[in-house]
């Protein structure tokens, strides 16, 4: 059995710079997310009944509670990390609650609003536990198959409880009920980034070419793969396929960073490729999405009525440069999914493409930053943690909003911050932790070579 990775060594470091903590800037940013998120809500009651929500005061003291005590635990524990993670994350969490809400005001009898902004409350205070806790990210490195481990176990949990909207994903328990699958990407991405970490010589130099691509050997490569293939089994078991590719984008980019070989970007097209056409064709639910990406308008032409996809599209379309204005929107037209899978097509309506593109630009800050974070870092297992943290934010992103706009097929997922959903919303806040604690260590300023006192011996002859 391969030996649990562990890799301490560092790479050669340029001279350390000094960086000035900039925890005053982050506190700032923070104010005017807030600030940002309740003028939103407000907004969509002034839209709504011409009034400013009773409890908008409420709502943005909770918010920047909630926010103050997360800057704290950054300042503390912290303080050199990135200063524009924390803000963009509560930015983009609070224009989430603010979207959600929106839709509640269409759907009185399923208010979804508060209880996501009590799942928001556990993944900030799971966000400060980690911060907190976690003083060096590379503790986690020495319990890669315990991750691993407790991920393929969380991921086979879901096969024993009824399934949901045609896929068993979720475990239900009373009124309660979570997604096991949103916390096993997290222990998934630790296990890839520690074992590619341990291995990632023998990954890149050693093995067999075939076609100028550099094939390591089974015995290195094998545990991985086999790790991979059993977790993608298991989703494709379960009708997961949206955390299926998920995880298949992220084993291939956490390859390429870790033995610098382009040529795996080409096999995982090729492989994502095959696999997408096999699944579209003997799944019938899978085949159902993809004649509705292919012809979103079928269902209009037979005269049953536009369907999700095309509704969507309706909305992205109405919505035009500047958009309807929060609260002014028809994309409850949608359906059940409306404040879930389709919540950008909110957002696209009543925002407009002026400010579709500044979420866009959001995530793409937040997914750079943390590139930037695993770039700067000297030990690999940081590095690769760093940027498949990131590449999960991106890949959901990718995903989600592909699907809502026609661009891929459908494939069921939760957009980060943004979407109704307890167990992704938690799993960000997480992410986005550990982000910090990486920035913070690629950050803080190198300590000095201490002086030992040795006295460099005297090479002249002494006559």
């Amino acid at each position: 059995m391969t030996p649990a990775p562990r890799s301490d060594e560092q790479d050669p470091a340029p001279p350390g710079v000094r960086v000035p903590k900039r925890r005053g800037v982050e506190f700032s940013l923070l104010v005017g997310a807030v600030l940002l998120s309740v003028c939103g809500y407000a907004e969509v009651g002034l839209a709504r009944s011409g009034a400013v929500p009773q409890d908008a005061a409420r709502y943005g003291a909770g918010l920047g509670l909630l926010a103050l005590l997360a800057h704290l635990a950054v300042r503390l524990r912290a303080p050199y990390a990135d200063p524009l993670l924390l803000p963009i994350a509560v930015l983009l969490n609070g224009l989430g609650l603010v979207l959600i809400y929106r839709l509640d005001l269409e759907t009185p009898g399923d208010r979804a609003a508060p209880t996501q902004l009590v799942w928001s409350t556990l993944g900030v205070g799971l966000f400060i536990v980690a911060v907190l806790l976690i003083r060096d990210h590379r503790v986690l490195q020495r319990y890669a198959y315990v991750w691993v481990a407790t991920a393929l176990g969380l991921m086979i949990l879901p096969i024993f409880f009824p399934a949901v909207n045609g896929a068993k994903i979720w475990i239900r328990l009373g009124g309660f009920s979570f997604q096991p699958g949103e916390f096993a990407k997290i222990l998934l991405a630790v296990f890839f980034a520690a074992y590619l970490a341990a291995n990632r010589n023998a990954l890149a130099y050693t093995g067999r070419k075939v076609w100028r691509l550099q094939f390591p050997t089974g015995r290195v490569l094998g545990p991985i793969v086999a790790i991979w293939v059993l977790s993608v089994g298991v989703l494709v078991l379960e009708r997961d396929l949206g955390t299926s590719l998920l995880f298949f984008g992220l084993f291939v980019i956490m390859l390429y960073v870790a033995t610098g070989r382009t040529g795996w970007i080409a096999v995982g097209l090729l492989l994502a490729a095959a696999g997408a056409f096999l699944v579209g064709s003997l799944e019938p639910h899978v085949h159902s999405r993809v004649q509705d990406w292919l012809d979103p308008f079928a269902s209009i032409r037979a005269g049953e009525g536009p369907g999700q996809l095309a509704q969507s599209l309706f909305a992205f379309a109405a919505g035009g440069m500047l958009g309807a204005g929060l609260g002014l929107g028809h994309s409850v037209l949608i359906g059940f999914a409306a404040k879930s899978d389709f919540i950008l097509a909110t957002a696209g309506e009543e925002l407009g493409l002026v400010g579709l593109t500044a979420l866009f630009l959001l995530y793409a800050l937040l997914v750079g930053r943390g590139y930037r974070a695993g770039l700067a870092l000297l030990d690999p297992f940081g590095r690769l943690l760093a940027i498949g943290l990131a590449s999960i934010l991106a890949l959901q992103v990718f995903v989600i909003a592909g699907g809502v706009m026609g661009l891929i097929p459908l494939t069921g997922m939760a957009m980060p911050f943004l979407a109704q959903g307890g167990s992704s919303v938690v799993t960000n806040w997480v992410i986005v932790a550990l982000l910090v604690r990486v920035s913070d260590s690629a950050r803080a300023p190198r300590p000095e070579p201490a002086d030992t006192g040795v006295i460099a011996p005297i090479t002249e002859d002494v006559k």
